[in-house]
């Protein structure tokens, strides 16, 4: 029996040597390797290939944050480690460390600037960071060294779409295009380019056509009829707006510029449940509150009407408009001092340059691979 378990013991040992680690490893055991190589650094801790390699095996587990304290351990001990600072920031980019990953793949850059993995994946980590610049900066030149790869195209395009480098991004949305005719999505953010760079027209044209390769894709409704009520196509626009509610009753966008036409047609009564309801959907929506603002003082509701004018002009205090209705609020009121003070804004700002359809549409969110809605 001692015998037994003295033979047992000894068995173990041998199992927790480095040579039976990478016997475990070329067996794909990857648990089973990174327990041995845990037990090599419990003999040796200052062996830094023995915490790289045990880093490599729990990434393989999907571990990335034990993964990550073994590179980092591993780099404490020897900063010169090949490989391991790459390794590092690619467990930190798969927890969507970004901020983490940028800091680990600039240190390959700057010992090994033709790193190609290490740039793109740079570029990635400052998309997930929304660094949509800096994002461009790395991922044209690995989306010109891998033409033939649409998901690096397709985090260019977004990247150049959201740094406002527009014509980079027409450019990239029309590579992606050509890979794929029939993509409504692309052509959707063809169509915010476009709108970016002061071509409307060209912009209704994509998201047309994205209309009718995909009638139920999610805000090709809403942003064909943006487009529209920009144009002061209103009736056009009501239609989209229209249908994009079919698909989605609660649109608090659709809601909010269906409302915005309503008012503008002299129907104050059909406007208001329209504009509160999209308050009530998202309640970052200036227009809403600014139209509801509105209707209010014509209606002379006046507390109402200041609280939404109020809250137009917390959203974005750089429009004019809301300080203009806030004047004639105060001027009805009698409260001269403070319509003047309103209308002096009004004086005093310039004209917003007009956002586009690409601030209205939903942005990309922190993962690389994902976007949700503003």
């Amino acid at each position: 029996m001692i015998a037994t378990l003295l033979l047992s013991c000894a068995a173990l040992t041998r199992a927790q040597g480095p040579a039976d680690a990478i016997a475990l490893e070329q067996q794909q055991k990857w648990a089973e390797a990174a327990q041995a190589w845990k037990a090599v650094t419990a003999r040796n801790p200052n062996d830094a290939a023995a915490f790289a390699a045990m880093g490599v095996d729990l990434a393989r587990l999907q571990k990335y944050d034990d993964a990550a304290a073994a590179y980092r351990k591993a780099l404490k001990l020897d900063p010169n480690l090949a490989g391991v600072q790459l390794n590092l920031g690619l467990a930190q980019f798969k927890q969507g460390h970004f901020s983490a990953a940028v800091t680990a793949f600039r240190a390959v850059l700057a010992t090994d600037p033709k790193n190609a993995q290490a740039g793109t994946l740079l570029g990635m980590s400052y998309y997930g960071e929304r660094k949509f610049d800096l994002a461009s900066q790395y991922l044209e030149p690995a989306s010109k060294a891998d033409p033939a790869n649409a998901e690096l195209h397709q985090l260019l395009a977004h990247s150049c779409l959201w740094a406002k480098k527009l014509d980079c991004a027409k450019e990239e949305f029309r590579v992606l295009l050509q890979q794929s005719p029939d993509s409504a999505p692309t052509h959707v953010l063809m169509g915010e380019a476009l709108d970016g760079l002061g071509k409307t027209p060209e912009a209704i044209a994509e998201f047309e056509t994205a209309a009718k390769i995909s009638p139920k894709e999610p805000n090709v409704h809403f942003g064909l009829g943006y487009l529209y009520w920009k144009s002061q196509k209103y009736e056009e626009a009501r239609k989209e707006f229209g249908q994009e509610l079919a698909l989605d009753p609660n649109h608090a966008q659709s809601l909010a510029y269906l409302g915005d036409i309503e008012w503008k047609s002299d129907h104050p009564n059909a406007a208001l449940p329209l504009l509160q309801k999209a308050i009530r959907a998202n309640k970052s929506l200036r227009i809403a509150y600014l139209d509801v603002g509105a209707i209010h003082l014509g209606q002379k509701n006046y507390k109402e009407a200041e609280l939404a004018l109020k809250e137009a002009v917390k959203l974005d205090a750089t429009q004019p408009d809301a300080h203009y209705q806030l004047g004639r609020l105060y001027q009805a009121l009698g409260k001269t001092a403070d319509a003047e003070q309103e209308l002096k804004k009004v004086r005093e700002l310039h004209e917003k340059a007009d956002q586009g359809v690409a601030g209205k549409m939903p942005a990309p969110a922190d993962n690389p691979n994902t976007a949700d809605r503003k």
